[in-house]
C-alpha cells in the first residue's frame, strides 16, 4: 500500500513539473502615499519590503506612482530617468531584502514626464519597465506624456506582464498582453473616488480586475494606494485601498482592507508557458 502511495505521488509530482505548475508568494503592498513626500514614501517603501521579506515574501507589487503621488505635477520637476536616482534606490532595496519588486514611479526623459512601472530582480536588476498609455490626460496639467507597447519579461517565475491603472480599462491592451502569453501579471493602480463613494467603489477596481485577468487568461495582482489627490480636478478624492488578487478563472484570492495600509501574501499558482 505504501509502495503504491509513493508512485501516486511520484506520478503528481512529476506531471506537475512537466506542465510547468508553480507557487510564487507575492505581497501586495497596500501602502500610504502622500503626494511630494519623497522620503516619507521611501520609508514606507522599505518597511513594507522588510514585512514582506520576513514573511517568505518572492515578489513584492506597489501601487501606481508611489514616490509621488499619481496626478501630482510637481512631478515634471521630482522625477528623475530611468535608470536614475530613485530607480538605483528601489534597485537596492530589491538586493538588500531580495524580492522581485514591481513599483510605480515617475520618469523623466528630456521634457517628457512618463507614469511609468518597473520590475526589478532580487538582484537589483530592472527586468523590465512599462509606460502607462491610457493616461487620462484631463486629470494633471501639463499631463504625462503617453507611453506605447505592451510589457512582458521573462523571469525565474514564469513570464510576467505589467500595465498601470487606466491600461486595463481598454481591451487591446488586454488582448496585447494575452498574445504574449503572460503567466502573472502586475498592475500598479491608483484607484480613486470621492469619499461618500467607498467602500462601494472597490467593487468597481475587482472587477476590473477580474476583467483584465479573465482577458489575459492569468492571475492579476492589482495593487491600490491609500491616501488622498492633492491636485487637480480630482483634488480630495480618496484612493480607497481594496487591492486585489483575482486568477484567470475570477476567483479572488486575497483582497486588501478599505481605506487602510495592508500588507497581504498570496501563494499564487503559476500554470508556465
Amino acid at each position: 500500500m505504501m509502495n503504491r502511495l509513493a508512485l501516486i505521488l511520484s506520478y503528481l509530482l512529476l506531471v506537475g513539473l512537466v506542465s510547468g505548475q508553480s507557487s510564487v508568494r507575492v505581497a501586495v503592498a497596500q501602502i500610504f502615499c502622500l503626494d511630494g513626500d519623497r522620503e516619507g514614501n521611501f520609508r514606507r517603501i522599505e518597511n513594507a519590503l522588510e514585512e514582506a521579506a520576513q514573511q517568505g515574501a518572492a515578489i513584492v507589487c506597489f501601487p501606481e506612482m508611489s514616490l509621488l503621488g499619481w496626478v501630482n505635477p510637481d512631478a515634471h520637476q521630482l522625477s528623475f530617468p530611468i535608470p536614475g536616482s530613485d530607480s538605483d534606490r528601489l534597485s537596492e532595496l530589491a538586493r538588500q531584502y531580495q524580492v522581485y519588486v514591481c513599483i510605480g514611479l515617475g520618469e523623466k526623459e528630456n521634457e517628457n514626464l512618463y507614469d511609468a512601472a518597473i520590475l526589478i530582480s532580487d538582484e537589483g536588476k530592472i527586468l523590465a519597465k512599462h509606460r502607462k498609455n491610457n493616461i487620462l490626460s484631463e486629470l494633471m496639467d501639463p499631463p504625462y506624456t503617453p507611453g506605447n507597447g505592451i510589457t512582458v519579461v521573462d523571469t525565474k517565475f514564469g513570464r510576467i506582464g505589467l500595465l498601470i491603472c487606466a491600461d486595463s480599462f481598454l481591451e487591446d491592451n488586454l488582448i496585447a498582453v494575452r498574445r504574449q502569453h503572460p503567466d502573472l501579471v502586475l498592475i500598479p493602480y491608483g484607484w480613486a473616488a470621492k469619499e461618500k463613494e467607498w467602500p462601494q467603489h472597490g467593487e468597481e477596481l475587482h472587477k476590473t480586475i477580474r476583467n483584465a485577468a479573465s482577458k489575459i487568461a492569468c492571475p492579476i495582482v492589482g495593487t491600490d494606494l491609500v491616501g488622498t489627490i492633492s491636485h487637480g480636478p480630482w483634488t480630495g478624492q480618496v484612493y480607497g485601498g481594496q487591492s486585489a488578487v483575482i486568477d484567470q478563472n475570477g476567483l479572488m484570492l486575497g483582497s486588501c482592507r478599505d481605506r487602510d495600509r495592508h500588507m497581504l501574501m498570496v501563494d499564487i499558482e503559476l500554470n508556465r508557458h
